[in-house]
């Protein structure tokens, strides 16, 4: 499973409507509602142009070294630096410097402003790095048991260097990420970068810095915002430029990527200009004749703002100017609006309506005439909207003010290890799930889990800082809290660990009816650990879950009393699972390892259920297994 975390979740805060339509007739005097609209997307919006990048051979780098290869799949040793084992076929490009003369691969291709997303892997104690225009570095180092990361650590944006500065401060402005959020070497790791290209005025001087917009590892926001002053140490050439090549470090470690994928924004964003409002006062229920209301405020202005002076607590602006398009094309217009609500013309047609905040419209190159209007209907809040535009090649390009009053959310509530050592919430699952009895464990270590109490199962693991209580304590709160940090989903939905089946083939029940499943609770150490207790099928289970040292995963001890012959656990469910050496099997397209402690038999086995595979086990009295991720 691809991980995720909470991080993912605020991308989109809330979507609220309150009475009805302020529609396409807005001009045709038909009677009004008004919508409070709070959604505001932080991302910047992504164009449908994606290219992933052909990895069937290395036709798409210039020049490529003896040390990059395609094969169709890669593994890792825990136990071995820098090693690397390929399998034929294609799909991911490798890198293995040892025995070659390791050395950095350019794409064919350069690039300005650009969103890049890609897979890749980490042997044992390698070092790499993306360089975005051959110039600006995103480190990527095996920081399996880093807990306190710096800008040379997996995901950081590495340093710039002088060599005329003092000793020990030749090395300046580098970003470690926000928190780590690293896998361990041989497990595949998602990176997302959106990138802004520096800005040249006419005659080559920069007029605007480099910007790592945002960038996610593992689903944890690790950058937002970063402007970058120039190249970092090891750059292409000495200046920046507008466009270049993207670059993959080869000369310093193994490592493999695969899913590359690209998308370019190269097209030049409209503008507005020749603006002129009109403010009118009055709580509308009705789209007015405005040549029979006063106008209590009017001018230019040289934005789109409700920031224009004192205005009625209710009141309506108009706004009237030119739509400057630079390049012919679709175009997608949102406009989000606080405390009231908003539509869009131009060109006299109604482009954003207040059943959709979202429009399209195909526009010629040259001027066009854009008419914008505001109402604000509620007395809380601040007044405010933000008119946005984007599409194919154009990144979310902000027209007005952007500003949108109090509509981003609360201030989160973080819980942070130690504090809390077990918290009691609900949880949800990506498909929906909710679980109702949940315990989120956490560790000094940074590594924690939820324990399903109704079903005796774990149900995830999660890398970084604790838990987001923001939804279970702001105002009157939902009873959920979420992880904050990289996560590993164990289950899709929830589960039982341990079922009885009547041969190996027969289908795993999930539902506790007619298991006579008994929860006990748990009892805590000296350190407050929790060992879980239950009864399913007459059996006593005691379920010891302890952090690994150093953080690398979690260790399960499974203890069993009176169970059945024909009583199963199933260890792991996933898309794949394949034993990678004795006792170690890689789960889930080699999303995290599971080492299987003791030689006794009966063994475990895998099975294909539909498009997933499962590993089980006889219940044995005594089961220890550890996941390392």
């Amino acid at each position: 499973m691809v991980p995720r975390s909470a991080a993912d979740e605020r991308i989109i805060r809330q979507k609220e409507t309150i009475l009805s339509r302020f529609s396409n007739a807005v001009m045709e005097r038909i009677p009004i509602h008004f919508l409070v609209v709070a959604l505001f997307l932080a991302l910047p919006l992504q164009a449908q142009d994606t290219h992933p990048v052909a990895l069937e051979g290395l036709a798409a780098f210039e020049n490529p070294g003896e040390s990059w290869a395609i094969s169709g799949g890669v593994t890792a040793s825990l136990e071995t630096d820098n090693q690397l084992d390929i399998s034929p076929g294609t799909g991911v490009l490798v890198n293995i410097p040892q025995g070659h003369q390791g050395r950095d691969l350019l794409t064919n291709f350069e690039h300005g402003d650009i969103d890049l997303e890609l897979d890749y892997m980490m042997a044992r104690g390698s070092n790499s790095g993306i360089y975005l225009q051959g110039r600006y570095e995103v480190q990527l180092l095996d920081s399996w048991n880093v807990k306190q990361p710096t800008a040379g650590d997996n995901g950081g944006i590495y340093e710039r260097w002088d060599e005329n500065r003092p000793e020990g401060e030749r090395g300046y402005q580098g970003h470690p990420p926000r928190q780590n959020a690293s896998r361990a070497p041989g497990l595949w790791q998602h990176l997302e970068i959106s990138f802004r290209a520096p800005r040249f005025d006419s005659q080559g001087r920069k007029i605007a810095n480099a910007k790592i917009i945002r960038a996610t590892l593992n689903g944890v926001t690790i950058h937002e915002d970063v402007e970058l002053s120039g190249p970092t140490r090891g750059a292409l050439g000495d200046g920046e430029v507008s466009r270049g090549p993207l670059r993959l470090q080869g000369d310093h470690g193994a490592v493999a990527f695969r899913n590359i994928s690209i998308r370019q924004y190269d097209r030049p964003a409209p503008s507005v200009n020749g603006l002129s409002y009109k403010v009118f006062e009055g709580l509308f229920t009705e789209v007015p004749d405005f040549d029979t209301l006063k106008v209590v405020k009017s001018g230019a202005s040289e934005s789109l703002t409700t920031d224009v002076g004192t205005l009625p607590n209710q009141f309506l602006i108009h706004y009237a100017g030119t739509l400057d398009i630079k390049e012919a094309g679709d175009y997608r217009f949102t406009l989000n609006a606080s405390g009231g609500a908003g539509v869009l013309r131009i060109n006299g047609q109604p482009t954003v309506s207040i059943e959709n905040n979202q429009g399209t419209i195909s526009l010629p190159k040259g001027a066009a005439a854009v008419e914008l209007m505001y109402a604000r209907q509620a007395s809380w809040g601040s007044p405010g909207f933000v008119l946005s535009v984007s599409g194919e090649g154009l990144r979310r390009h902000v027209l007005s003010e952007d500003l949108l009053g109090e509509t981003n959310g609360p201030n989160p509530i973080y819980v942070k290890a130690g504090e809390k050592p077990i918290l009691r919430s609900f949880m949800d699952l990506p498909k929906g799930d909710r679980i109702t009895h949940a315990a989120s464990v956490s560790s000094l270590d940074n590594v924690h889990y939820t324990y399903d109490l109704n079903r005796g199962n774990m149900v995830q693991i999660w890398r970084g800082e604790f838990l987001d209580a923001t939804p279970m304590w702001h105002s009157r709160g939902n009873g959920t809290s979420r992880p904050n940090g990289s996560v590993e989903y164990l289950v899709e939905h929830p589960a039982l660990l341990v079922n009885e089946l009547k041969d190996r083939q027969a289908k795993w029940q999930n539902d506790t009816s007619g298991v006579d499943f008994k929860s006990r609770g748990y009892l805590l150490d000296d350190k407050d650990n929790p060992t879980f207790r239950y009864e399913i099928y007459g059996t006593s289970v005691q379920d010891k879950i302890r952090v690994v040292s150093e953080g690398r995963g979690i260790q399960r001890t499974l203890t069993f009393s009176n169970s059945p012959d024909n009583l199963y656990v199933r260890l792991a469910i996933g898309r794949s699972i394949a034993e990678d050496n004795e006792n170690r099997y890689l789960v889930d397209d080699q999303s995290y390892y599971l080492d299987i402690e003791g030689e006794e038999s009966p063994q475990p086995f895998i099975r294909s259920v539909g498009e997933q595979e499962e590993l089980l086990v006889p219940v044995r009295p005594k089961l220890t297994y550890t996941i390392l991720f």
